[in-house]
Formats: structure tokens, sequence, C-alpha cells
């Protein structure tokens, strides 16, 4: 076995360090590099390629998030009702992303449109209450300008119409209930993620492969990186003015690392999922839609089940799940004591406070843990009643790493979505959290921009328009400049 020794360390020097390859890093590094051509960028991934975890196809619900079907966004409350307020806000976040997405196809930051197609958006529910949970959903939702397109029928013969694979074999007299939005989307954000770190490198970005970030600390106003290079084993020592990291669930512990004051009190509960794939091209090209269903009580909003048309390096295929687990991993690629590691003073009472306040989660995870796989099938037929489990294998997903918080009155509260973490002088940043993650990453994006360069970030709104032209509006108050928009972004990705 050959050994590896570390040759003499070297030192580089940027404007800006991403760490991780993935959409967050590509997107942020793609307005820096607009906004200011002349910064330096330096990017570090510790895998071989881009999108290669949260981001990748597998690993992400590539939904393209707009609130169109996903239950978990629009909760009823005790009496009831609905407020579309959440759901509203998400599908704002997800036109600024499908606005950046066009620009980069008009101004070829990517090859072409083929990351993203047209795929209606469907919530499927069953029994009498979850039926008219659906059409109380369907009342506050519609009315709005976002939602106009919004379907709802509890007819099985409509159903059939809009999705055989849930409807055929399926007993007439089960009350059942589903909405739909025919110009939803999926997004192969594995190969957006690739695409925009690849135009990020040819515009002048030192992107690197396989080079681990072991060490940061702070150097006079910026920043130093211990990195190093997995294959020569050579450590470099990277300095920066600014570091954004975009590194999934290995965000916490490099934030960590950083020592900012601002990550004290955060921790983090990584949920591991699977998914059962499809392997009967006959079964995959009978379904042609994105079924969102309930989630089990206790189950994270990551794990409502879905039975889910979507496309791979332009490959149609068809999934169910997520099965959700527990791991301790924070990525795929990491270890077991990722959680155990992350472990600090200042965390250790809002994760215990966390453990006390969520034994229904606990439990769902542990149902789901010890599942059988005749038991995953028996959830898949609850989607498609004809489903035949030896045509379907069973897949790891992506780690999801939910963020864990402090909180005055409990302790500490599990927080489900994104959490934006910066320093108080704006020089790093980074991301922690999962859902809506990727599909809201422009407009999360803007934001840091905004917090981390107050100074620069008025002169860069004329250019920031150029890329989102909504920004600073919003949509569902102004459904003339919505169908504009719309129009307009797709044309430009082929939708």
């Amino acid at each position: 076995m050959e050994i590896l020794v570390p040759s003499e360390t070297s030192t580089e020097s940027f404007d800006v360090v991403l760490i991780g390859a993935g959409i967050m890093s590509a997107t942020l590094g793609t307005m820096i590099n607009q906004l200011e051509p002349t910064w330096s960028i330096g990017l570090f991934e510790n895998l071989d390629k881009a999108g290669q975890e949260s981001s990748s196809p597998w690993n992400n619900a590539g939904t393209g998030h707009s609130a169109l079907c996903e239950l978990n966004y629009t909760a009823a409350k005790a009496d009831g009702s609905v407020d579309p307020a959440k759901a509203i806000g998400i599908n704002e976040q997800f036109q600024l992303s499908r606005q950046f997405y066009s620009w980069a196809v008009e101004n070829k930051r990517v090859a072409d449109n083929s990351f993203i197609n047209a795929l209606p958006h469907m919530s499927f529910v069953i029994g009498d209450d979850h039926s008219k949970y659906l059409q109380t959903r369907y009342e506050a939702l519609k009315p709005n300008a976002l939602f106009e397109e919004l379907e709802i029928t509890n007819d099985l013969d409509t159903i059939n119409e809009w999705t055989p694979l849930v409807a055929k074999g399926r007993d007439a007299s089960q009350k059942v209930a589903a909405s739909r939005v025919v110009s939803g989307t999926d997004v192969d954000f594995g190969r957006l993620t690739s695409e925009l770190t690849d135009s990020l490198g040819a515009a002048g970005a030192s992107v690197n492969f396989g080079h681990k970030v072991q060490g940061i600390k702070r150097s006079g106003a910026g920043w130093e990186l211990t990195v190093k290079d997995k294959a020569s084993g050579a450590l470099k020592n990277v300095k920066a003015k600014f570091v954004f990291v975009g590194a999934g669930g290995g965000a916490l512990p490099l934030l960590q690392k950083a020592g900012i004051d601002e990550i004290k009190g955060f921790g983090g509960f990584p949920v591991s999922g699977q998914f059962l794939r499809c392997t009967d091209e006959n079964i995959i090209n009978q379904h042609h839609a994105k079924v969102y269903g309930q989630a089990s009580v206790g189950a994270p909003p990551m794990s409502v089940p879905h039975l889910d048309t979507r496309f791979v390096d332009g490959k149609r295929s068809l999934m169910f799940g997520p099965y959700a687990g527990f791991s301790m991993n924070f990525l795929k690629s990491t270890g077991q004591l990722d959680l155990p590691l992350s472990l600090r003073p200042h965390n250790i009472i809002p994760m215990l406070a966390v453990g006390k306040d969520n034994l229904d989660l606990t439990t769902y995870l542990i149902k789901e843990v010890l599942k059988s796989r005749a038991k995953k099938d028996e959830s898949l037929a609850e989607y498609f009643p004809e489903a035949d489990g030896s045509k379907w294998e069973l897949i790891t997903a992506g780690q999801r790493v939910q963020v864990i918080k402090k909180d005055a009155k409990k302790g500490g509260v599990l927080q489900f979505g994104t959490e934006v973490i910066t320093s108080s002088d704006g020089s790093i940043s980074g991301l922690l959290g999962a859902s809506p993650g990727a599909s809201t990453a422009t407009p999360i994006m803007i934001g840091l921009l905004s917090r981390c360069f107050p100074k620069q970030f008025a002169g860069w709104e004329t250019k920031l328009k150029d890329m989102v032209p909504s920004y600073g509006q919003k949509l569902n108050e102004n459904p003339a400049l919505y169908a504009e928009v719309k129009a307009a972004t797709d044309k430009t990705l082929g939708l």
C-alpha cells in the first residue's frame, strides 16, 4: 500500500471561499461572479463531483417545492381552518428560483433547460376527514394568483384520468380526494448544480474536488482554512475575506470549528431515509405526476409519502417513499461519530430538551427503522393498489440534519426548515437544515448577500433584477406581473 507523505504546505488567497459543491454554493458562487466579476472565488468539495450529497436527484425530493402539493405547508389548525400564508410564501420563493434558472439558461450558465421538466403536482388523501381537509385547503389557496390553476376532485374516474396507478384496483366505496396543478415541475438538482459549478470554473473560479476542509479559524478581518488534498495528502492554507459553508449536514461541525458566537446553542438531529425505486419501465411510463399524501402522526415533514415521477439525467423514473430512519452521520459520505462529535456544552441542553419534547418523533423513527420490506410494500400499496413489490428496489436516500436551536421557554426546539447562520461581521455564513432547501436556494442566497454585504448590496440590485426580474415584489399580489413572469420563464425553460 502506498503511503502518502504530505508535501510542504502551500498558501492560496481568495475574496470568497465556498465550502461544498451543492446547489447552495453553486447558486451563491454564480451570483457573486455575476455581481462582482473581479472577485476571486475558491470552491472546495470533499467528494470528486458536484451535487453528490443532498443535491443529488436520488437524495433529494426534486419536486421544485412550490407548495402546490405538499400538504405539510398547509396544516389544518385546531378549528379545521387552513392558513395559506406559508404555502404562498414558499411558492413566491420558488418563483424567484425559476427566474434564476431561466437567466442561467439564457446566459449559458447551464448547457440547456433539460434539468427541469413540466410535471403535474398532486395531493391525494383517503378518508372523510382528510377529504374535508383537502377541500378546505383548496378553498384557502384557490383565490390566490399563485394557486389559480388548482383543481380538486373526489371522483375516482377523474383521479384515474389524472394518475391511473393511484386509481386502478382501488375500492370504489373508499372515500378519496385529490387536488392537482398541471404546471408543476421536476428539477434534477444534481444536474443543475454540476452545470452551474462547471460554468463557475469556466468563469475563472478555482474549483477543487477531492479537497476536505479540516480546519477554519479567524485570520485578521478574514479566515484561514486548512484544506487537505485527499489524492496527494498535501495540505493547503487557504485565506479568504468571506466564507460560505454550504456543506449540507457538514455545515454544523465546520461552523463550530470557526468558533463564531452565532452557532452557540445550535445542534443537529440527523434523519436518514429510503425510497422504493421502480424497475419496470412499463409501470414507470404509466405515471406522470408527483403525488403527495398526508404524513403519519409524529413524522417529520421530509417523510411525507409521495409516488414521484422524476427525471435523472434525462431518464424518467418512478419512486415511492421516503421511509424515515435514523443514522448518526450527518452526510452519506461521513461516519457515525458525527452526532456525538457535534455535542458542545452550549447545545447539550437544547438537544436534551428536544429529545424530551419529541417522543412521538422518536417513536415514529423506531417504527420506521423496524419496518420490514413487506410493511414498506404495504405503504406503497396505499398509493398504488396494484403494486408488485418485486418490481421495486430499495435505495438509500440522503441524510437530512434537522436544526435544533436553543429556546428561552422550552430549552430547545426542533426546527424543520432552513436556518442561515451568519457572524456578526458578515464574514462567514452557513446554511443549516433541510426542506424546502434546494428549491428556495435563490431567495436564500439573495438574503445572505444582503446580510453579509450590506455596503455593496444596494449597488447590486440592478444586476440582481437582471437575474431575478420580480425581486422585491410579491407576485401573488400582482397577478399581471405573475402572468408575465410565468410566461417568460415557461418559454425559456421549455415548460
